[in-house]
Order: structure tokens, then sequence, then C-alpha cells
């Protein structure tokens, strides 16, 4: 039957799936693999490579940027700063170990003051048997 002077409606062909939705994750697995196959690490490359990088990837940035706005969230800001990347980064253990020399830009560094600069909490406390005004 024809609708409004269009051809009759054809079976609709199934769609063509992406790697990253046929895998379940949302970084682009086609642009991993052309990006491995353009680096020249290998004369072939499997596309188990590409989706497992781009897990691991995907694992990676999910990890940094909940860290980030937690420390954003903690400094009462909507949005994350590379001094907020800086602060989750240098605050976790693994995150730290991973990429130790790594500069960010605009991230500053991380607050530190030694034991010793900072003011000794009994300095105010005095001992009873300690005055000797009152032994005069």
């Amino acid at each position: 039957m024809i609708r409004n002077g269009k051809s009759p409606a054809k079976s609709a062909a199934p769609k063509r799936l992406t790697l990253a939705v046929r895998s379940g994750l949302q970084f682009p697995v086609g642009r991993v693999r052309s990006q491995l196959q353009r680096g020249n690490y290998a004369d072939r490359v499997m596309i188990g490579s590409a989706v497992f990088l781009s897990a691991v990837l995907e694992y990676l940035v999910a990890e940094v940027l909940e860290l980030a706005g937690n420390a954003a969230r903690d400094n009462r800001k909507q949005r994350i700063i590379p001094r907020h990347l800086q602060l989750a980064i240098r605050n976790d253990e693994e995150l730290t170990r991973l990429i130790p020399n790594v500069t960010i830009s605009e991230g500053g560094v991380l607050p530190f003051i030694h034991q010793r600069l900072l003011p000794e909490k009994s300095r105010g406390k005095k001992k009873a048997g300690s005055n000797h005004s009152e032994d005069l």
C-alpha cells in the first residue's frame, strides 16, 4: 500500500553495530585500533587487543574523573579544573605510582607543611608546677 505518494516500506535492514557498542564500551574501539596500526607497534593488530586497550583506557578515565569530581565537590566547585585532577591523582597511591613524573599544567602542588613548622599543641597550656611567678 502506498502512503502519501511514497514507495512501500522496505524491510529494515539490521543496523551495523560499531565495535564499541558490541563490546559494551564508551571508548571508540575502531579509533584505538587505527591508532595502534598507525603507530607501527606491530605488523598486525588484532581486534581483541584494541578492545582490551579501550577497556583499560575507559576504566582509567572513569577512575580519574570520579576522584577529580570528588575533589571539585570538596572545594564546592561545579567544574573540574586541572587543579582537581592534580589533587585527585597525587592523593591516590596507585595513580601516583602509575604516573609519577607527569606534570599537569596549571595543576599546582600538593599542600605540605613539615611537622616541625607546625605550632605545638602543648605550647599554650602550662603545667601547674612550672609557673615560677607564684614561687616568688
